[in-house]
């Protein structure tokens, strides 16, 4: 698998709710950095952590997520994600769009640190 395969698994993980390919396709000292002020954004280190307390976690806030994927940039050991998230607050009813950015390092044909680049204040305004 190449490493833009692994990414593109990766998002398929993600929507199907597949932690356990998920798990399979990440290193087991993931770092996962999300931007300071993004709703229940922090440093996690490990996969496990990463379903547990993002994945799982957006699906309690919020009615429905989604990142909108418009470009890969194959950079080597390096893959960028340009795209869009979008969503519904579950408890607001308020629904956004903001543009970000997803780099993700790749070592030995794993994910091994996710870091994310978008506008934090649109999303909160849909919480409040």
């Amino acid at each position: 698998m190449t490493n833009l395969e692994v990414i593109q698994e990766l998002y398929r993980a993600f929507r199907n709710k597949d932690y356990h390919a998920f798990l399979g396709i990440c290193t087991s000292d993931l770092e996962w950095i999300q931007n300071e002020g993004f709703p229940r954004g922090a440093t996690r280190k490990g996969a496990d952590a990463v379903v547990e307390e993002v994945f799982k976690a957006f699906n309690n806030d919020w009615e429905s997520w989604s990142f909108d994927i418009e470009q890969y940039l194959d950079a080597g050991e390096t893959i960028i994600v340009i795209g869009s998230y979008a969503g519904c607050h579950r408890l607001s009813g308020k629904s956004f769009r903001s543009p970000a950015a997803h780099v993700y390092d790749i070592s030995n044909g794993k994910v091994c640190r996710f870091r994310q680049f978008t506008d934090t204040k649109v999303i909160w305004d849909a919480i409040n």
